[in-house]
């Protein structure tokens, strides 16, 4: 019986040796979560390099301490849960509050792009992988202060990215008011003498100060996109929240539903200045402009064309049983983006259907003058002259800022609306003189010149383009060989 004593006890002793271990580890624990606590009010405004380096001796503390203790600490790995999820969220209510000024303050007006950004679009988003799959997606639907970024476009995967990069908030936004109205023809001809100017270099004038060199387009899947100082802001942001997505990657789906926060919110705020013409009080614009237009159709085509990437790279590290509600919500957002891009083509082919009832309103006066004997002077009516300039201007506009397949979209429609309105109103008139004949004959000429001219694939067996009931009108008024 004796002899049994020393076994009980070295037992009882190393019971004894493993609760005072994990009391120590413990112990610790609470000190260390007791240092996480008096700085929990800093920690969500470190720069995320300085926030992981914090993170990560944590979790690398908790892991060596729960191997010797022998038990998890709940305790305080809530704690660091607790801060890595304040950090995100106020990461976030910071650059929504930046994205919002950065939006009232954009002036519309296009910027240069720096290199620094086509890295960051290049680093993130441009594997060969990415690209296919996020092009395929697109054709089928139709504060803190980082470092400089590297600007070597063969940087490696997303996971590698230096975290280092010039934050957002360092990103001004000037106001710039400098684009006139298109509501009359007079305004057209200020709009006409400010796209002859230079590139708008204001937006971005700070960013040239650091001797960066700079492009005119951000190119993603080998299409460029001309851009406003907001939509480099939201790249910037973009990148920011996938570095935090790949570094507290327990985080990863809070991180999603910022993303999409972000993008909604940029998405909606675009349409209410731009489409909404709120621009016009926010940021002194005194009217918006095709250009505005064609513009914000650029920023927002380049965010939906980048969005299934963002979605392939963020939801690497998504669990499972999140992901098909998350996936659900990006996706609504991309569609959300392409209605406000099919939204804004739509308002460009209603301003070309505006200016047209504009000038069709002051026909019936022009032809009272067709009866007069014929003048010297052979040129078209006023009426078709300033028809045409304004649809050749907003044809240069649009073909210098949007992509050819949308302009031809857009043009498709314009050629059909000049067709149907122009040929109802000739129906209508009365031409009772070889003069006003003659003369009626001159301007259906001249407008379907400039008709045939638009970029459109509408055609005619006979192969000629933009093919339309004018034409028609022409051959049964004047003859086959009129046309």
């Amino acid at each position: 019986m004796w002899m049994l004593h020393p076994v009980i006890d070295r037992a009882d002793v190393l019971r004894e040796n493993t609760e005072a271990v994990f009391a120590a580890c413990d112990a610790a624990h609470g000190r260390w979560a007791k240092l996480l606590g008096v700085r929990v009010l800093l920690h969500p405004r470190l720069k995320l390099q300085e926030f992981l380096s914090i993170y990560n001796i944590t979790q690398e503390f908790i892991t060596a301490t729960e191997k010797i203790g022998g038990r998890l600490g709940y305790s305080i790995r809530g704690t660091l849960q607790s801060q890595a999820k304040a950090y995100v969220d106020f990461q976030h209510e910071s650059r929504m509050t930046k994205i919002k000024a950065v939006l009232d303050q954009e002036t519309w007006a296009e910027v240069d792009v720096p290199d620094e950004f086509q890295a960051i679009v290049t680093s993130l988003f441009c594997s060969e992988e990415f690209v296919s799959d996020s092009m395929d997606d697109v054709q089928g639907n139709r504060t803190t202060n980082y470092s400089e970024v590297a600007t070597n476009n063969d940087s490696g995967p997303q996971n590698d990215q230096q975290i280092g990069r010039t934050d957002s908030s360092e990103i001004s936004q000037p106001n710039n008011p400098h684009l006139k109205s298109k509501s009359s023809a007079e305004a057209i001809e200020r709009n006409k003498a400010d796209s002859r100017s230079p590139p708008v270099q204001g937006n971005n004038s700070n960013l040239k100060e650091r001797g960066k060199s700079a492009s005119q387009t951000l190119t993603y899947g080998g299409v460029g996109y001309h851009m406003v100082n907001c939509g480099l802001i939201l790249v910037k942001m973009l990148s920011e929240y996938i570095d935090m997505n790949n570094y507290l990657p327990a985080l990863s789906s809070e991180v999603v539903h910022r993303v999409v926060e972000i993008l909604k919110f940029f998405n909606t705020r675009t349409c209410q200045l731009v489409l909404g013409a709120g621009a016009m009080q926010v940021s002194g614009l005194k009217s918006i402009t095709s250009k505005h237009l064609a513009l914000a159709s650029q920023v927002i085509s380049f965010t939906y064309a980048i969005i299934p990437a963002i979605r392939q790279i963020l939801f690497l590290k998504v669990p499972e049983t999140r992901k098909a509600l998350l996936l659900s919500e990006i996706d609504r957002v991309a569609q959300d983006y392409k209605v406000h891009r099919d939204e804004i083509h739509t308002k460009l082919v209603q301003i070309m259907r505006e200016r047209l009832l504009v000038h069709l309103r002051g026909l019936p006066q022009i032809v009272e003058s067709w009866n007069r004997p014929e003048e010297a002077d052979s040129q078209p009516s006023q009426f078709a002259r300033s028809l045409t300039k304004e649809v050749g201007y907003l044809q240069r506009v649009l073909s210098r800022t949007l992509h050819e397949v949308d302009v031809q979209a857009i043009f498709r429609q314009v050629v059909v609306i000049f067709h149907s309105q122009i040929s109802e109103s000739f129906l209508r008139l009365e031409i009772n003189t070889p003069q006003a004949k003659g003369r009626l004959h001159r301007d259906i000429k001249h407008i379907l010149g400039c008709i045939r001219s638009l970029p459109s694939d509408i055609s005619s067996d006979s192969g000629v383009p933009n093919w339309g009931q004018l034409d028609e009108f022409l051959a049964q008024r004047f003859g086959a060989e009129a046309s």
